[in-house]
């Protein structure tokens, strides 16, 4: 019913950069949160950076300075912008977001299928 599709990830260098998309589709009310989140082999997952619907950011300090969030809530869609990238950034990066469906009265949360981000040294 509803999909939260990622696009953008692929193979770079230390240094440079890449540009995340997901775009939510479905049976949508409205959205609140949205985020990515990202999960290295042998890790756990963590939360890379947030956006609200009103478009306050939240990011973690590994990628501050680096890593711009953004969204366009007309198209439904969120942005990660990675620049000055690490061998260290390199993850499966997953999309997130908190929203709610037509005819439904409670928030939930969806998970895209996640991209793989890889960064060569």
């Amino acid at each position: 019913q509803v999909q939260l599709v990622e696009s953008g990830g692929g193979l770079v260098q230390a240094g440079g950069s890449l540009r995340l998309s997901c775009a939510a589709s479905g049976n949508i009310f409205s959205i609140n949160t949205m985020g990515w989140y990202r999960q290295a082999p042998g890790t756990e997952r963590e939360l890379v950076a947030t956006i609200t619907s009103d478009g306050t950011t939240n990011s973690a300090d590994s990628v501050k300075g680096r890593f711009t969030i953004s969204r366009d809530n007309a198209k439904n869609t969120v942005y990660l912008q990675m620049n000055s990238l690490k061998p260290e950034d390199t993850a499966v990066y997953y999309c997130n977001a908190i929203l709610a469906l037509k005819y439904a009265g409670s928030w939930f949360r969806y998970w895209g299928q996640g991209t793989q981000v890889t960064v060569s040294s």
